[in-house]
């Protein structure tokens, strides 16, 4: 069991940091949890389903958009406003890819994210697309997660080398 306000961890149960008493832990990944550390417990599994799942679902979302094309080609609204949909959901869909593959190499800012969601919103066959290559390479925001991870872990191993006793046992010069 992992403490949520010291950041210590009960290794009894084979966690992440087994071995490690205390220390930072690693922060969860959607759909990997904490696998994506040690690569285990299903961790090629869940990426190879991740993939496929990501795929799957922006094939989806692409015949959906097609009945909305057909929707408005039943609709004879006209050539410009055809055009002007293919071409926003084509910006929006490159748009939205850029961006959640930006989000895997560095922590997005918050304010931006909430201005962006509506167009992530209306291009999001390019954020599915972005999840499934990067599927391909690693469980998506894990080099980012592990950058982090590692640099807590080797701030907390510099921050507890450094105590080889107890201050308050110390004797004062007398």
């Amino acid at each position: 069991m992992n403490d949520e306000t010291t950041g210590t961890q009960d290794t009894s149960a084979g966690s992440p940091g087994e071995g490690r008493a205390t220390g930072p832990r690693p922060e969860p990944l959607r759909f990997f949890g904490t696998t994506w550390v040690n690569h285990d417990n299903g961790y090629t599994a869940r990426r190879v389903a991740t993939a496929v799942g990501s795929l799957a679902a922006a094939v989806a979302a692409c015949l959906v958009l097609r009945f909305a094309y057909q929707g408005i080609q039943i609709a004879d609204v006209g050539s410009f406003v055809t055009l002007l949909v293919i071409v926003m959901f084509a910006i929006c869909s490159a748009l939205a890819f850029g961006h959640t593959w930006e989000t895997f190499r560095k922590r997005p800012d918050p304010d931006r994210q909430a201005s962006l969601r509506g167009l992530l919103g209306i291009g999001f066959v390019g954020s599915l697309l972005a999840y499934f290559f990067r599927s391909l390479v690693e469980a998506p925001g894990e080099k980012l997660q592990r950058q982090e991870y590692e640099a807590a872990l080797a701030q907390h191993e510099k921050r507890t080398s450094r105590r080889t006793r107890n201050p308050s046992k110390r004797r004062r010069g007398a």
